[in-house]
């Protein structure tokens, strides 16, 4: 296991606070003062805040504050053509990515920066917290779980060696190692870590620094920004040829292989796959652990269906949402596919609507 950096005696490095805001006048006042009241020395942190495209007041609430360099463009191209144009605006050795509807623990930035004392981490990925409620629907209690674990899977992948991603929510990078990606990239937090992970840097993992957020408003919310995701995913496994050849770098090949391209790739298939087979071998006569294991996902797939027919009741019983949430999930790994072969996924992002109350 690694062992976890110090903050004492590490002189932290000149920051620099990058949040691309898309129609966020409800919400972005908050996620200002969240960023102000940071613990981060203030002459260390630049603050750029980006609404290209935005056709409400976010850009007029902004420039309220003098302390955020504000960019501007009534054009919406995109979060990735909005982040390559602010690119040359930036002042701090390191940058971190935020999402405007994302609140950060007041030590997070400290939290993030005390990895790059080791000179072979090139980004350093924040902890996403999903704020789910004791009467959580399917969207919050399936969303909270799957943060939970994928949290944990990323502990596990840089106590082996590196994580393979990071997610727009808190993010952070060395500035000098930015690559431009491709304008038209769909989920470009992925990208812009995985290409200076490609250069042979370590993706690091602090799950003290965190961003939080309420859940999708409804399962239909959350499918529509997962199916935007996995869309994503198939495109940046065409882009990605380094990361998946085990010559380059094997230990960090099989992580990614194995946390992001099955997930995004086979693993739906194989669902189906293994679920006819087991019947096979259930009805054939090949010993009675086949038959429970077939009876076991049959339980599965009916606590599924109960947990939708819950959902679009409204009731609330939690243990059901977790199976509906997973296959639902493996739907829009689906979906994205289809979407993104037929060349119908946008790189602008599709705003997603949450719950209040953060």
């Amino acid at each position: 296991m690694k062992s976890k950096p110090e903050i004492d005696n590490f002189a932290p490095p000149s920051l620099t606070i990058m949040v691309a805001a898309y129609n966020e006048e409800d919400i972005i006042r908050e996620k200002i003062n969240n960023t102000i009241q940071l613990n981060y020395p203030a002459e260390l942190l630049q603050l750029i805040f980006i609404t290209d495209g935005s056709s409400d007041g976010t850009a007029d609430i902004i420039k309220q504050y003098d302390r955020i360099e504000l960019l501007h463009e009534n054009v919406r191209s995109g979060k990735m053509a909005a982040i390559k144009r602010a690119i040359p605006f930036i002042k701090g050795d390191i940058t971190v990515f935020t999402d405007a509807n994302t609140f950060l623990n007041q030590t997070a930035l400290l939290e993030l920066v005390k990895h790059y004392q080791n000179p072979k981490v090139g980004a350093v990925a924040g902890e996403k917290r999903i704020l789910v409620e004791e009467s959580a629907d399917a969207s919050s209690a399936g969303e909270g779980f799957y943060w939970k674990y994928e949290s944990k899977l990323k502990q596990w992948d840089y106590e082996l060696y590196s994580n393979v991603g990071a997610a727009g929510e808190l993010f952070s990078i060395r500035t000098a190692l930015y690559e431009p990606v491709e304008s038209d990239t769909i989920i470009d937090d992925h990208m812009i870590a995985m290409r200076i992970a490609e250069k042979g840097y370590i993706i690091a993992y602090e799950p003290a620094a965190y961003a939080m957020e309420t859940a999708s408003a409804n399962v239909s919310e959350e499918l529509k920004r997962k199916i935007r995701i996995a869309a994503g995913g198939i495109q940046s496994i065409l882009r990605l040829k380094k990361s998946a050849n085990p010559f380059h770098n094997p230990v960090f090949t099989f992580q990614y292989i194995s946390h992001r391209v099955l997930r995004w790739t086979i693993t739906p298939f194989l669902l189906i796959f293994v679920f006819l087979l087991n019947g096979f071998l259930a009805f054939g006569d090949y010993g009675v652990f086949y038959k429970v294991l077939f009876i076991a996902q049959i339980l599965f797939y009916l606590l599924s269906l109960i947990g939708l027919y819950f959902e679009n009741r409204n009731l609330r019983i939690k243990i059901l949402f977790i199976p509906y949430y997973f296959c639902v999930m493996n739907y829009a790994v689906l979906a994205g596919i289809i979407r993104f072969y037929k060349k119908n996924q946008s790189a602008a992002w599709e705003k997603s609507i949450r719950k209040t109350g953060i």
